[in-house]
């Protein structure tokens, strides 16, 4: 079989209308992939309408888990023998059994692109059942140099695990969006860091304003943080202690309230004028037993727009900032050294657009999709070698 054409099944809860990190990957992966393929794709109700490029949608209800995962596997199972794909593909661990038994229905080859979580979610049902699937897949793609050591750490055999690092788009310069930013929200000339993601423990955030923000509003008190995102509301894992009222908890309790702006979930458009708007990106992502962080697309986002991140040096992060470049990636938990990265950038910053822009451009879409066809062309090789 040419891998050229070769017929693709895409089975995923992480699709829009869900929002988030991989529901956008998982969306632009389909495409990509339905440029030279047919695709056809298993997701969450609402899809079909974020799915345009797809040869065929099937939906099923996102929530509860406990039915999502049985009413997948049925549509997963008659796309496949409807369609006899070559290849099935999870869009992230939790749907990987399924892609497997799919591939098996249709007789192709499975793959799963994992995320961090996907391997050490910490769940002894996902340990003893999800992760025995994972090992059998043919092809496991993963988001960063940490995910796969995690992959491997946890039985994943390492001829079969490839890292593809996640694309980002890469804006044409608009000069006027930094103004138009700070005057929609009144920040004039003020020093801006800014915050994007779902705010969940593991971001750090909470922490950030109580420890690190202060030292930073000591040099700078006119200084704004604007976070963009809010509590994971589809998310499988919830926020914990990183919510919205938490996180305006402790600015209360520090006395950095005034400077806190959220503003919530934003469109496309909105975050990137937020990024263009702001002088550093802050992404203060901690280590957290049974949690990690497994690339950090956002720091990648910040450098395509020529805004550096100061970041703590944890899970997959390492990958998403070029240190000294387009930012700075500092020991974990060391809230002193964060906050000097922080004013360092700020000091310097304006000079670092074109070193992020530099860095980002190797994120491109193009090479993402180039990348991710590679792997599952290698999958197809090991198959028939087999």
């Amino acid at each position: 079989m040419s891998e050229e054409g070769a017929r693709i099944l895409l089975v995923t809860r992480n699709f829009p209308p869900l929002r988030g990190g991989m529901e956008r990957l998982n969306q632009r992966l389909l495409q990509g992939l339905a440029v030279h393929h047919p695709v056809f794709l298993v997701g969450p109700d609402g899809c079909g309408a974020h799915a345009r490029a797809a040869s065929g949608v099937q939906t099923v209800p996102a929530a509860p888990l406990w039915r999502f995962l049985p009413a997948c596997l049925l549509a997963a199972l008659r796309s496949a023998s409807r369609h006899g794909p070559d290849i099935v593909l999870a869009g992230s661990g939790l749907t990987a059994p399924i892609a497997w038994l799919a591939a098996r229905r249709a007789g192709g080859r499975s793959a799963v692109y994992l995320h961090g979580l996907d391997i050490i979610a910490p769940s002894a049902v996902y340990q003893a059942l999800w992760l025995p699937m994972i090992r059998r897949c043919d092809r496991v793609i993963v988001n960063s140099r940490n995910t796969r050591d995690l992959a491997v750490a946890r039985g994943v055999p390492a001829e079969r695990v490839c890292v593809v690092h996640p694309g980002t788009d890469l804006p044409m310069a608009d000069p006027s969006a930094r103004r138009r930013f700070r005057e929609i929200h009144r920040l004039g000339e003020a020093p801006v860091l800014l915050s994007v993601g779902r705010l969940t423990a593991r971001k750090g955030l909470v922490e950030f304003v109580r420890e690190v923000f202060p030292l930073v509003l000591q040099r700078h008190p006119d200084t704004r943080l604007v976070v963009v995102g809010d509590d994971p509301v589809d998310a499988l894992h919830g926020g914990g202690a990183g919510g919205r009222r938490a996180l305006e908890a402790s600015a209360e309790q520090v006395g950095v309230r005034h400077a806190l702006l959220c503003l919530g979930t934003c469109s496309d458009g909105e975050l990137s004028d937020a990024y263009s708007g702001a002088d550093v990106h802050v992404f203060p992502v901690r280590s957290t037993p049974g949690d990690v962080e497994g690339f950090g697309m956002v720091a990648i986002e910040a450098a395509a727009h020529g805004v550096p991140t100061v970041a703590y040096a944890v899970g997959g992060v390492s990958d998403a900032v070029a240190d000294g470049q387009s930012g700075t990636l500092v020991a974990p938990n060391d809230g002193h050294a964060f906050a000097a990265a922080v004013l360092e950038w700020l000091a310097h910053g304006s000079q670092a657009a074109a070193g992020c822009r530099r860095f980002a451009s190797g994120f491109s879409w193009a090479r993402f999709d180039s990348e991710l066809r590679e792997a599952l062309a290698i999958t197809a090789s090991a198959r028939q070698r087999a």
